[in-house]
């Protein structure tokens, strides 16, 4: 008796001394505005006791950087009698607009399938919703499909060995944001782990917004669609009206 009572005290102790992350951000507020091409962020902070002490352990750790999420129509191509169709396609409810993890080790080092797939830690392991019944077969290809696409225009990424570690306290990561980045409020995720088990957690806010013009025509063709529309088509006959003349003229 005494031999359990010894065992779940030292859970129960070594559960209270779990760590707490304390995180921050290089920038909170990102403004997008005529000429931007994109910026780094540093993601850093500290793993400590509960008590603002220097943590006792070996952590790794995840941070995880995700946009806006959207409804999102993927459509697959086929080729048939020598031309590209579409073929099958698949609708999810919430995927995100951006999506960049980086880690201090492998992720499949650090935890299992089963852990990355809860706390979406990876590409492989992101979460899209899909409407209606699918094949899970049909659905990795689908969300493999999405994750190389939004890879290759620079809106999805995973950098393992990324994060590093100082001391086994500090730890800092950059996650690059890229000039086509949808506006809206971006979460930050970090997540300390101690063989495989995800033992602290904390979250961070970034604001990206246009501001100036960028964000005066955002605004006009929010609120008057119609109208953005027409000035739209008027303005690209207008200037192939003019680009006639001008060759008219040589």
């Amino acid at each position: 008796m005494r031999r359990w009572l010894a065992l779940l005290a030292l859970l129960l102790l070594t559960g209270a001394r779990d760590p707490i992350l304390v995180p921050d951000i290089s920038q909170h507020e990102v403004e997008v505005r005529q000429g931007f091409t994109g910026t780094e962020l540093l993601l850093y902070g500290a793993i400590l006791t509960p008590e603002g002490q220097r943590a006792n352990g070996d952590y790794d750790v995840v941070v995880l950087l995700e946009g806006p999420t959207r409804p999102i129509v993927l459509r697959e191509k086929r080729r048939v009698a020598g031309m590209w169709v579409n073929a099958d396609s698949q609708t999810l409810r919430s995927a995100p607009s951006y999506y960049a993890v980086a880690s201090s080790r492998p992720i499949n080092q650090i935890v299992d399938e089963r852990t990355a797939a809860i706390y979406e830690l990876g590409l492989g392991s992101l979460q899209l919703s899909p409407t209606g019944a699918i094949d899970p077969a049909v659905q990795a290809r689908f969300a493999a499909g999405l994750s190389d696409l939004m890879h290759k225009t620079g809106l999805y990424s995973q950098n393992e060995n990324a994060v590093t570690m100082t001391g086994g306290v500090l730890y800092r990561a950059r996650i690059y944001l890229p000039s086509r980045v949808q506006t809206g409020t971006y979460t930050a995720e970090t997540f300390a782990i101690s063989h495989g088990r995800v033992v602290a957690s904390a979250t961070s806010r970034v604001e990206v917004r246009k501001i100036g013009m960028e964000k005066a025509i955002a605004d006009f063709a929010r609120r008057h669609g119609f109208y953005y529309g027409l000035l739209t088509v008027a303005l690209s006959v207008g200037m192939g009206w003019m680009a006639g003349r001008l060759f008219a003229l040589v």
